[in-house]
Order: structure tokens, then C-alpha cells, then sequence
């Protein structure tokens, strides 16, 4: 192993390994946008590919419909402050995780050491840096004296919190790709009711039948290739979260027990695919 902060003589992790935990927070995710805007070339390529033209789909009657319809059925069925909390999820569908759980580890770690070396009370002056409050308020309650199973109910209740919060914006866009296909179906019966009425004019029923229909392609396209994979892409989002909340759960509570750090560690890594935990071993001989 390569030589920990205590063996070259540092009483707490400083440099880099003070903003471990940092990572990747607010680097852009591009996968969620090159996802959808693929996903939305591939149906302009076909209609192209069966002659058609995409203008076409740029009807004012079905985008009103769709999108605003939508949007204002969703925005029906949830409280007022779950509006400001889809807006702040709603950044997790185009961003990198906050938290990276291999830098967590290596802090957690850290700690564990001067934790041995010097007592619990000086983590809090080995900790002064973190920006985590989650992870900030399991070493304050650890300093504290905190017993183990309070601390434990205390940030389980965090999690637990942090849970709803994302479910409530992730249930949004769910919900949005629910009601888009049945106003996309609202639209084309609309279109064919006006259809109906002009049957005297043969000449313009073909153009108004395909008018009728561009709204439940919308619908079924908005549900398919939007709203439903940002609903799944936050959904993901929240899992990571989550299970890197418990890991520093687990860690601080390993410190409160008086575990060695490298159990610490091995404990830990088991929250990382293999993959991650082989990366970590060559950083560590580097």
C-alpha cells in the first residue's frame, strides 16, 4: 500500500485529498443529451427516409396541446414547493454525479487515521474542510459523543429525506410521460371532429386527417423520447446518491466503533463494482 497521510508525518488530509468527495460535481453528463438528441434524429432520418418532410410536425394547434397540456396537467397534481424541487433535480438529468464514491472512501480512510492517532475529537478540526452537511454532520455528531444507534437513526432519516425530495421530482416527468400520449390522442380526436365537420370540402380532408395525427405523434414522441428517460435518468441519479450517503454512513460509524483503517477500507470497497476498486488499487501504487 502506498504510504498513508499519517506516515509522511500529515496530521490531516490536505491538497487534493481535501476536496475529495468533490469529484465530478457540476461537470456536465452528456449522455442524457446526446441520448434524446439521437433518439429525435432518428425520427427526422425516417420521415426523410419515407420521403417526408419535418416541418410538417411543426403544426401550432398539436404543440400547444401537447406540450402546454402537459405541462399544466402535471404542474396540477403536485404541491407548490415540489415545483422549486423538480427545478433543483432537474439539473441531475444533465450533470455527473456530486459525490464520487472512491474519493469518499479515501477521505473516510484519512479520518479513520487520525482518528486512531489523535481521538475522535479531532476530527473535527481534520474534517473543518469537508463541504458535504451530510457528511459534515455524521463527524460533528461522532465529536459530540453521539451514541452509535442515534447517529445511525439521525442519518438514516437524512437518507430517508433525501429519497422523497428526489422521488417527488422524478414522479414530475413520470408523470408528464403519462399524460403526453393521452393529450397526443386528445389532439387527433380534436383534428378529426374538425375533419368531420368538413366533410363537404374533399380536397382538404387529406391535409386535416394528418394534421389530426401530428399530435398523438408528439405525444407518443415527447413521453418516449423525453420526458420518460430524464424520469429514469433522475431515478438513477437518486440511487447513486443514495448508496454513496450510506457508505459514508457506514464509514463514520466504523470510526465510532475504533476499526482499523485498513478494515475501514476493505469494508468500504464493497460498495464499488470491481472495476472501480481495481482503479483505486492502481492510484494507490502510483
Amino acid at each position: 500500500m502506498a504510504d498513508s497521510p499519517s506516515d509522511r508525518g500529515q496530521k490531516a488530509p490536505t491538497g487534493k485529498a481535501a476536496t475529495a468527495g468533490k469529484g465530478l460535481a457540476g461537470a456536465t453528463d452528456r449522455m442524457t443529451v446526446i441520448g434524446i438528441g439521437g433518439a429525435l434524429t432518428c425520427v427526422v432520418l425516417s420521415m426523410m427516409l419515407d420521403g417526408g418532410s419535418p416541418l410538417v410536425l411543426f403544426k401550432p394547434a398539436p404543440l400547444v396541446l401537447v406540450w402546454g397540456g402537459t405541462l399544466a396537467a402535471s404542474v396540477a397534481g403536485v404541491m407548490r414547493s415540489d415545483v422549486r424541487v423538480v427545478r433543483s433535480v432537474m439539473k441531475q438529468a444533465t450533470r455527473s454525479p456530486q459525490r464520487v464514491p472512491g474519493e469518499d472512501i479515501g477521505r473516510i480512510v484519512g479520518l479513520a487515521e487520525v482518528a486512531r492517532r489523535e481521538g475522535l475529537l479531532a476530527l473535527e478540526k481534520a474534517s473543518a474542510d469537508v463541504s458535504d452537511p451530510f457528511f459534515k454532520k455524521g463527524i460533528e455528531l461522532t465529536v459530540d459523543g453521539t451514541d452509535p444507534e442515534e447517529v445511525r437513526e439521525v442519518m438514516e432519516g437524512e437518507i430517508d429525506a433525501l429519497r422523497e425530495r428526489h422521488k417527488a421530482g422524478a414522479k414530475f416527468f413520470t408523470d408528464m410521460g403519462g399524460f403526453s400520449p393521452t393529450l397526443g390522442i386528445l389532439g387527433t380526436v380534436i383534428g378529426l371532429v374538425h375533419v368531420l365537420g368538413n366533410l363537404s370540402t374533399p380536397s382538404a380532408l387529406g391535409p386535416a386527417i394528418a394534421s389530426a395525427f401530428t399530435a398523438t405523434l408528439w405525444g407518443v414522441l415527447m413521453a418516449n423520447l423525453v420526458w420518460l428517460p430524464i424520469a429514469n435518468k433522475l431515478h438513477r441519479a437518486s440511487e447513486l446518491e443514495v448508496q454513496n450517503r450510506k457508505l459514508v454512513l457506514d464509514g463514520i460509524l466504523a470510526i465510532q466503533a475504533g476499526s482499523s483503517p485498513r478494515m475501514i477500507e476493505a469494508r468500504l470497497l464493497a460498495y464499488l463494482p470491481q472495476s472501480s476498486r481495481e482503479s483505486l488499487r492502481k492510484k494507490k501504487a502510483a
